[in-house]
């Protein structure tokens, strides 16, 4: 037999559409008392957290086989884990180098750093727009050009801007 198209049955939209609303408050309550680190720029750790509750949320909203509670607590593990790992990063050097990358040099004194572009897969391209978003026309009067451990660059004028 073919799987329906539109909907299964109106009980199972009407179990989508309250654990939905269920599910997606009780993640916002979690978010908010988790504070603001966990909803800030991210790093690829806070990414990989943000992406496995996109899909532990998916998965509670869509597969019967998983209860509401049991889903709620998964969301909340992963919310307790990116607290916790946040935690100890902050209280110790060694587990924040682990955890985050560092911020890299793209460009110095006006000139690009091929080696650390090629490390770090950023085209000269990519580089120059960041520039011209920041509102600066040219590289030469760039002292820096910083790849955050978020993914953003910066740009650091030269002594003559």
């Amino acid at each position: 037999m073919a799987a329906p198209i539109f909907f299964d049955t109106w009980a199972g939209l009407l179990r989508v559409l309250i654990t939905a609303c269920v599910a997606y408050a009780a993640l916002i309550v979690m978010l908010r008392i988790s504070g603001k680190r966990t909803l800030g720029k991210m790093n690829a750790f806070d990414l990989v957290v943000t992406v496995a509750l996109g899909s532990t949320l998916a998965t509670v909203l869509l597969n019967r086989d998983v209860p509401l509670a049991e889903g709620i607590l998964a969301l909340l593990v992963l919310i307790c884990l990116q607290y916790m790992i946040a935690w100890v990063s902050i209280r110790s050097a060694t587990f924040e180098r682990i955890i985050k990358s560092e911020p890299t040099l793209l460009v110095h004194d006006g000139h690009y750093l091929d080696t650390a572009l090629r490390m770090q897969r950023v085209t000269r391209a990519e580089v120059d727009a960041a520039l011209r978003a920041q509102g600066k026309a040219a590289i030469g009067g760039i002292q820096s050009v910083v790849l955050e451990t978020d993914g953003t660059l910066t740009a650091i004028p030269g002594s003559a801007q």
